[in-house]
């Protein structure tokens, strides 16, 4: 019973300090835990969100292009796309060898991805395809597990509805290259594009906007779970264009098989209501990338269907630039709206002989006649009598071959010589350059755009300028209002004189483009023809007459019109240019015609909405 007893305290004692050290680990567990799971809680659960959680930045969707009514010139589609975040995948050469099993990447592809993951952080996705096939996307998915850090989602393209039509004003967008990547991360998230030409590099900036967020949960493996949140950014602004979709539709198809370029204005501020180049292509090819076999035909394309012609092409003005030579003299006094000159059929300058159009001689003239039926005579005198200072003084004010004040990029400024110049280039001025100054030739190079400003100047007696975005957002640009613009040095009357010649030179049975005048009631056209020669003729070609149709077609003269409706009370101003067309009246002035005739019938400068559009009571003023 004692030996009992004895044990029995023995256990007791063991069992109360087993107990007591129990109670101490449980005891020392528990302050562990509670420190863990309540004093930090808030660092250890950043801590494992930050495990499980990765966010990255998303490229905002790109602003749209329209024109003044609305019409979407550049937009977006959705596509699928395959990007790759290499900070999720522990072996990324391996999930890129798995990828490109189950989606083969061309030799650029790769090339362009291992440049790409070798120069971004491993936070930034790299895209790895785009434009993925259901197929594909199938097999990315049944191998989901062996590609950690592949994403499939959705992406955007930029997209052009009317395709070449409006290439060139609207422009493209490409990939950035690995230096614009480098200098702006944002520039580096799959789908971000930059304006490499027309309204989408003028406006780039206000068209990227601004990068949105995703935060999605992996495994352990680098897969993506689900997504926790998202935000898609701020898409880019709206930038609505004074273009006319419908009457830049329309100068596309008038070129037909011709190429060239045309540019129509509202004459009262300058916006441009169509700009038309031809040949064109098909911008969204550079959104995808433009394939090899394609960028060699367009670079060996003798009529460079990339040039904007309308704004940096380079053409003789021919005698289209007699209104401005005329001016010229009326402003400094070679020149009355009397003066009487005489055309033999040609003029003799020392030991050359400078002919008249088609060696007519048009006897005794004012200058209005000499518009009237475009003789050259008359004007290599005037050029004499004025000297190209004076000339070059007048275009400058004109617009022409000088610097104008546009938002559309890479504008050409052209030339029109001084003596200046000429001493600035080693260039020995002798009176006959002075001659063929007098009617567009010889040194003398203009851009379409600075043809139909002059025109527009002439026509309005103001200072306006060409430009092409009209609203930003909804909110309107300066240059709307005609009183935006200042009136021309230019003395009223002089531009009278010169007003009416172009009248007659579409209105009169003698005038040069009399077959191309507008036949809407009540309204007439105002302008001038031109004929310009391309190239350096050899004496036979000069007695057999250099525009005969049997020449070559390079070595055609280029056909040009500048023009402005309805004669009392201008609003509309066109130049257009056909190359190796032969004859502005025949080539040239329909076009214009015509484009004129759909400005006046529809009248876009004078409204804000499209034909057919029903206005609400609550718009219109009681």
């Amino acid at each position: 019973m004692k030996r009992e007893t004895k044990n029995k305290a023995g256990f007791t004692r063991r069992a109360l300090l087993i107990g007591t050290a129990q109670l101490g680990i449980f005891g020392a567990i528990g302050v562990k835990l509670y420190n863990l799971q309540v004093s930090q809680h808030g660092k250890y659960a950043t801590m494992a969100k930050a495990n499980s959680i990765s966010e990255r930045l998303t490229a905002p969707l790109r602003g749209l292009i329209t024109d003044r009514f609305g019409t979407v010139l550049a937009g977006n589609q959705q596509h699928w796309r395959a990007s790759f975040m290499q900070a999720l995948a522990p072996d990324p050469q391996a999930v890129l060898a798995n990828f490109e099993r189950l989606v083969p990447l061309t030799d650029e592809e790769k090339t362009r991805i291992q440049a790409d993951l070798a120069d971004r952080p491993g936070y930034i996705p790299v895209v790895l395809k785009d434009y993925l096939d259901w197929p594909d996307m199938a097999a990315l998915e049944v191998n989901t597990p062996d590609l950690p850090g592949v994403i499939v989602e959705v992406g955007s393209s930029r997209f052009y509805p009317l395709g070449p039509a409006l290439a060139h004003g609207v422009g493209y967008v490409a990939r950035p290259n690995q230096q614009e990547a480098k200098n702006d991360p944002v520039l580096a998230l799959p789908g971000m594009r930059i304006g490499r030409s027309g309204v989408e590099l003028a406006q780039d900036q206000v068209l990227r906007g601004a990068p949105g967020f995703v935060q999605t949960e992996t495994n352990v493996h680098g897969q993506v779970v689900r997504v926790v949140d998202r935000d898609n950014g701020t898409p880019g602004q709206t930038v609505t264009l004074s273009l006319d979709a419908g009457m830049q539709t329309l100068a596309m198809q008038r070129f037909g098989t011709n190429t060239g370029a045309a540019v129509v204005l509202d004459a009262t501020n300058g916006e441009i209501l169509a700009m038309a180049s031809t040949p064109s292509f098909d911008p969204s090819l550079f959104d995808k990338g433009v394939p090899d076999d394609v960028w060699k035909q367009w670079m060996s394309d003798p009529e460079h269907p990339l040039q904007n012609k309308a704004t940096s092409g380079l053409f003789a003005p021919g005698s289209t630039f007699k209104p401005t030579v005329a001016l010229a003299a009326l402003k400094t006094g070679a020149l009355t709206a009397d003066t009487i000159l005489d055309c033999p059929g040609f003029l003799k300058v020392g030991d050359h002989v400078f002919w008249c159009d088609n060696h007519i001689a048009h006897g005794r003239i004012p200058v209005t006649t000499a518009l009237q039926q475009s003789c050259d005579v008359f004007f290599y005198q005037v050029a004499m009598r004025t000297g190209i200072d004076a000339i070059g003084a007048m275009a400058t004010q004109l617009g022409l071959g000088t610097v104008l004040d546009t938002d559309l990029p890479d504008v050409a400024t052209g030339l029109v010589p001084t003596h200046e110049w000429a001493k600035s280039r080693n260039i020995h001025w002798v009176e006959g350059d002075t001659v063929v100054q007098g009617i567009g030739q010889g040194y003398t190079a203009l851009t379409p755009i600075s043809m139909a400003t002059a025109v527009a100047r002439i026509a309005t007696g103001r200072a306006v300028s060409p430009y092409i975005t009209r609203r930003l957002n909804g909110e309107p640009q300066p240059g709307m209002d005609r009183a935006d613009w200042e009136m021309l040095d230019v003395d009223p009357e002089h531009l009278a004189v010169v007003r009416q010649g172009m009248f007659e030179v579409v209105n009169t049975p003698s005038g040069t483009a009399y077959t191309a005048r507008l036949t809407l009631p009540g309204m007439q056209m105002a302008g001038k023809t031109g004929t310009a020669q391309v190239h350096d003729n050899t004496a036979a070609e000069r007695v057999r007459n250099f525009n005969d149709n049997s020449m070559a077609w390079a070595q055609r003269p280029n056909a040009l019109f500048i023009a402005f409706a309805p004669v009392d009370n201008p609003r509309y101003a066109a130049a257009v240019v056909v190359e190796h067309g032969l004859w502005g009246g025949t080539a040239a002035a329909p076009i214009a015609r015509d484009l004129l005739t759909y400005a006046l019938t529809r009248d876009p400068a004078g409204r804000d909405t499209p034909i057919g559009t029903q206005v609400s009571d609550a718009a219109v003023p009681s």
